[in-house]
C-alpha cells in the first residue's frame, strides 16, 4: 500500500520533538545510571537491614526505570532513521501511513496501533 508522505514542515516538527526527547532521555539516563553506580557510603554493621533492603528496592526501580528509558531511546533513534531515510509516518511493517493523532501522541512510533497491538498479541 503506498502512503501518502507527511510534509516537511510537518516533518520538521516531528524531528525536533525527538531530538528534545532523546536529549532529555539520554540526561536522564545518565543520572540513574550514576545513581544505580555510586558505591553504599552507609555500608557497614551500623546499617540495619530494613535501610539495606530500602536501598535494593531503590536500586531495583532504578534500573527497571532504566531498562524502560533505554527502550524508548531505542524507538526514537528509529524515528530518528526514518525521518533521514524519507519514511517517517510509514509503518515499518504494514507500510500504510501511521495517522497524525498517533504521532502527535508519539512521535517516535514506527508502527500503526493495529500493527502495534499484532505485534504484543504474537500474531506477528
Amino acid at each position: 500500500m503506498a502512503a501518502t508522505a507527511l510534509s516537511k514542515t510537518d516533518v520538521q516538527r516531528y524531528k525536533k520533538t525527538l531530538e528534545e526527547l532523546k536529549a532529555q532521555i539520554t540526561q536522564s539516563l545518565q543520572s540513574c545510571t550514576a545513581e544505580v553506580k555510586k558505591p553504599d557510603e552507609a555500608t557497614g554493621y551500623s546499617q540495619h537491614q530494613a535501610d539495606q533492603g530500602t536501598d535494593d528496592f531503590d536500586r531495583r526501580i532504578s534500573l527497571e526505570v532504566t531498562s524502560h528509558e533505554f527502550q524508548l531511546l531505542r524507538q526514537i533513534e528509529r524515528a530518528l532513521e526514518k525521518i533521514t531515510e524519507g519514511t517517517y509516518g510509514i509503518c515499518d511493517i504494514s507500510g500504510e501511513k501511521i495517522p497524525s493523532a498517533r504521532l502527535d501522541a508519539m512521535p517516535y512510533a514506527t508502527t500503526t496501533v493495529k500493527t502495534q497491538e499484532m505485534l504484543e498479541k504474537g500474531l506477528i
